[in-house]
């Protein structure tokens, strides 16, 4: 083909492409589908029309139903098996078939006049359907209470969607600022309605100790709450210090954490819960001394940072978490459980004589190796019970536990280092993923965050496979998660306006394709999303652009 030729072609077919990108803008469907056409015409959802399903989808069909219902005032019926009808009808269907080249989570979606079809090899890839069906209608579908005056329609598309990743991620650190149960759950509906699915619970920290655990009550009596709360950033000099004189605190009971484990699976959100050890562990040596180097008896820090107290290496505090992990794995079964190992000062072990005798006993070669040792015991525990570690990167130091799973904080580059040594890895560097950071320069406009600079643009950007690997290491890498910590986030209105827009953005980048990814797509696309979140009521940041 000439040049000539072929700019003659592009002149021909850019204004379909212009047009059909301008369809899709006006969809506004978030994370943007892996393929998508519009069609003439749309199918009107009204009080006769039925949701009809096989037998084995029966429940994804009365979910999307119950999801229908508070806005449109229409109880639709739900039908099972038989021969579906003829119109005003939108079909769930199993299609094993799918799932070579969909996967287990995708699905093709048909919307036409009088009938809308769904198709998915699993219940995971017709829930995912169901979230586009829920854009594609007017926004007001997401209210919580009849609206009146409103055509419940869909504009007739074909789509065929599946996600890039299989862990597509959010963080929430309860810790720092307790989070009541409700929104915990809100959290997770907004998990689902980005088609994201893992949800990384981060439950201890020096701060505070969430999750009750039956054998040790002294972790939540004593270790769920803290005198005072620390007032702006802390100072070299501790003195300099300003607290706010109120004692915060709060942890869910085991029939809690449950019951949010199972609400997240009916929406297709595994739970990942974070114990963090060996450091990070200054609330659970608060309620019980002995885990601790010292052996004194030491409040719930009131203070953000890194505190020096840390875990002792002996054998009843190993036992003492593997014990905790015991109760924690009967209340999550997520195949992943968290262990935190980030941030472990070393300065206690280093001139304790106890540690240093058991770092000769063990024939270690330091404090790092000793760390190892430690992630490794629960590395083992773990594997035993068909479960797998997750640490923080500082898990590479002194040698990585065999079975361990990497979450790359520091930059990529521990990502890039446990890929290239046969492990899997889930990218989740401060630079695009950390929400706690500023989403304005000028930070006299936003409300106080941990530092830094992270606009909406910027999380659009990133890439989660890093260049340095090949295609063997780059398939190591499960995907990416956002994270939310929460020293200066103590508020849920708060957290919302710290995570949304930008997880928008971060759920297009573990959904889409990268070929697909198109950043003013995005921002037309987003446009029509933020009227979803006004519906529902979320807190997010209104003004988008830094």
């Amino acid at each position: 083909m000439t040049a000539s030729l072929a700019l003659a072609l592009l002149l021909l077919l850019a204004p379909a492409a212009l047009a059909a990108q301008a369809a899709e803008a006006s969809l506004g469907v978030i994370p943007r589908p892996r393929a998508l056409m519009t069609r003439p015409g749309a199918f009107t959802l009204g009080p006769r029309t039925v949701v009809w399903t096989d037998a084995a989808s029966a429940a994804k069909g009365r979910q999307l139903a119950r999801a229908l219902e508070p806005a449109t005032g229409y109880a639709l019926a739900v039908r099972t098996g038989g021969a579906p009808p003829a119109t005003d009808v939108i079909e769930l269907r199993r299609d094993p078939a799918l799932a070579a080249s969909l996967g287990p989570e995708g699905y093709r979606l048909s919307v036409r006049p009088g009938r809308v079809v769904a198709r998915a090899a699993g219940e995971a890839g017709l829930f995912y359907a169901a979230q586009t069906m829920r854009q594609l209608l007017p926004p007001a579908v997401f209210r919580d209470a009849p609206v009146p005056g409103v055509a419940w329609t869909m504009p007739a598309v074909e789509i065929e969607d599946a996600p890039r990743f299989a862990w597509r991620g959010a963080h929430l650190d309860v810790a720092r600022h307790f989070m009541p149960k409700a929104f915990v759950k809100r959290y997770i509906d907004l998990l689902a309605l980005h088609k994201l699915n893992v949800f990384h619970w981060h439950l201890t920290d020096d701060q505070g100790w969430r999750l009750a655990i039956r054998k040790y009550p002294r972790l939540t009596e004593v270790g769920a709450w803290r005198a005072a709360t620390l007032v702006g950033k802390p100072h070299t000099d501790t003195t300099n210090n300003t607290y706010d004189g109120t004692r915060h605190g709060g942890f869910y009971t085991q029939d809690d954490a449950r019951e949010i484990v199972a609400y997240a699976a009916a929406r297709h959100v595994a739970v990942v819960p974070e114990i963090e050890m060996p450091g990070h562990a200054r609330a659970a040596i608060a309620a019980y001394p002995e885990l601790g180097v010292t052996g004194e008896a030491i409040p719930v820090w009131t203070n953000w940072g890194v505190t020096p107290h840390i875990l002792n290496a002996d054998e009843r505090t190993v036992a003492f978490m593997q014990d905790v992990l015991t109760e924690v794995l009967a209340i999550f079964p997520s195949r992943f459980v968290h262990v935190g190992g980030d941030e472990a000062a070393k300065d206690l072990w280093k001139t304790s004589p106890r540690v240093q005798a058991r770092i000769r006993e063990l024939g270690l070669k330091d404090e790092h190796e000793l760390q190892s040792w430690f992630i490794r015991r629960m590395d083992a525990f773990l594997t035993q019970r068909g479960r797998r570690l997750v640490g923080w990167d500082e898990i590479l130091e002194g040698g990585l536990a065999p079975g361990a799973t990497v979450m790359s904080w520091r930059g990529t580059q521990g990502g890039i280092a446990a890929a290239r040594a046969g492990h899997d890895v889930v990218m989740a560097p401060g630079r695009w993923t950390y929400f706690d950071q500023y989403q304005s320069t000028d930070q006299t406009r936003e409300p106080p965050a941990f530092g830094g600079f992270l606009p909406v643009d910027t999380v659009y950007a990133f890439e989660p496979v890093p260049r340095e690997l090949d295609a063997a290491q780059a398939r190591r890498v499960l995907g990416a998660q956002w994270q939310l910590w929460t020293e200066y986030v103590p508020t849920t209105r708060h957290a919302e306006y710290m995570v949304f827009p930008r997880a928008a953005a971060l759920a297009e980048v573990v959904w889409t394709p990268a070929a697909r990814k198109d950043l003013a797509g995005f921002r037309a696309r987003l446009a029509r999303h933020l009227a979803r979140l006004d519906a529902l009521d979320v807190g997010y940041r209104r003004d988008t652009m830094p």
